[in-house]
């Protein structure tokens, strides 16, 4: 966590940088890896610091302050490792036996991959959107619909890796936030995954992730699309503190330009930064919470109720729109000097926007799947 901190400065200076360039610049990249970052959750067994799943909410809100792109890579890069923990052994010895610190994209979008079983594996193609930081990685991982072999039934949700050379980058990324991740669209033609390159969902909601027979600690028995919302919502909180610390502290010594009175001094002005502090830390109350009993729970060997992932989804979604409200008040605050596109706080506007625009945080669906399950309705959500 030291060493996030000690990146703030530059992170902060390339941050336009990254949004020009459509993606991290190299020397952000290459900064992850000197400072094992992006290794924060690989297995301690490879040399990886096999945190806690919610050091990925601290290294979010820190990174988060000074550059929204740079906190989004690097808390999804770095989950990836925690995620091929979870396959067979064989792809993770494949991946990481050339290079420990080889990045993976994913897309988890899983009606974009049309599969169907073959001998020894299956054979895939589609096109995926949302693979953030996909220009440096070796590999992604990607779902897929698996369409069931006598042709009846439901099709099999699974996760296949897919090589570099198996797929096609498009460069689709141009859009008014995040704009550094680089979250391009990838194609692919039908190709051959061999049956140890796979995951299937069912196995992870039951807890039965093949990697777990080498890397057994807690962190590798987490169910990850119960908490998925937590590998991605410490960037919006990051955002939003970023955004009020630079702007409350302006606010100290800033005069209307109308009136020449201190704007400090408006009663308006003081209501907005308490409730804008209070959405930020009550949104990091949640998401510490929230990781840290689904860290207890693993650690008991144990997996965590229905009940409880759909309140994991419902307040990982709910977390972030504290944030998007929070960064809401700040931007009203600044009037017009806040439309200017070299603003720090409209980029954390634009930023905190887009982080919430991800499925995962949408409020209007993990709230029906919450509802539903509450009401005693069928779960609507097959991931979790």
């Amino acid at each position: 966590m030291g060493r996030a901190w000690d990146l703030l400065p530059v992170l902060r200076e390339r941050a336009q940088q990254a949004e020009d360039l459509g993606r991290l610049p190299d020397e952000t990249e290459r900064d992850f890896h000197d400072t094992g970052l992006f290794r924060a959750f690989q297995p301690a067994s490879i040399g990886g610091s096999e945190l806690d799943f919610g050091d990925l909410i601290e290294l979010g809100d820190i990174v988060g302050r000074a550059c929204g792109s740079s906190a989004w890579n690097l808390t999804n890069l770095s989950s990836h490792h925690w995620m091929l923990a979870m396959f067979p052994k064989q792809i993770q010895d494949e991946v990481w036996n050339k290079s420990v610190d080889t990045l993976i994209a994913t897309s988890f979008v899983f009606p974009a991959g049309k599969a169907r079983r073959t001998e020894g594996g299956f054979t895939i193609s589609g096109r995926w959107p949302f693979c953030s930081g996909i220009d440096p990685c070796d590999w992604s991982m990607l779902g897929g619909m698996v369409a069931p072999e006598d042709g009846d039934g439901p099709p099999e949700m699974r996760i296949f890796m897919l090589h570099r050379s198996q797929y096609e980058i498009l460069d689709t990324w141009h859009v008014s936030g995040l704009s550094g991740t680089g979250s391009k669209d990838i194609e692919v033609a039908e190709t051959f995954v061999p049956e140890y390159r796979t995951l299937s969902v069912e196995d992870i909601k039951n807890g039965r992730m093949p990697g777990c027979e080498v890397n057994t600690g807690p962190l590798f028995r987490i169910p990850m699309f119960a908490v998925f919302p937590y590998v991605l919502c410490g960037t919006a909180l990051g955002i939003a503190q970023g955004a009020w610390d630079g702007h409350v502290g302006a606010l100290r010594k800033k005069a209307s330009a109308f009136t020449g009175a201190k704007l400090g001094d408006f009663q308006a002005v003081q209501i907005a930064v308490g409730e804008a502090a209070a959405e930020i830390d009550a949104a990091r109350l949640i998401m510490r919470t929230h990781t840290a009993d689904a860290m207890e729970i693993a650690r008991r060997g144990e997996l965590p109720d229905l009940d409880r992932k759909v309140k994991y989804r419902r307040d990982g979604a709910w977390s972030v729109k504290l944030c998007v409200d929070a960064v809401d008040r700040i931007n009203r605050l600044a009037g017009g000097g806040g439309l200017y596109l070299r603003s720090p706080i409209q980029r954390a506007f634009r930023d905190v926007h887009a982080v919430a625009s991800h499925i995962s945080f949408n409020t209007d669906v993990a709230g029906t799947t919450f509802g539903r399950v509450a009401l005693g309705l069928p779960l609507d959500n097959p991931t979790i």
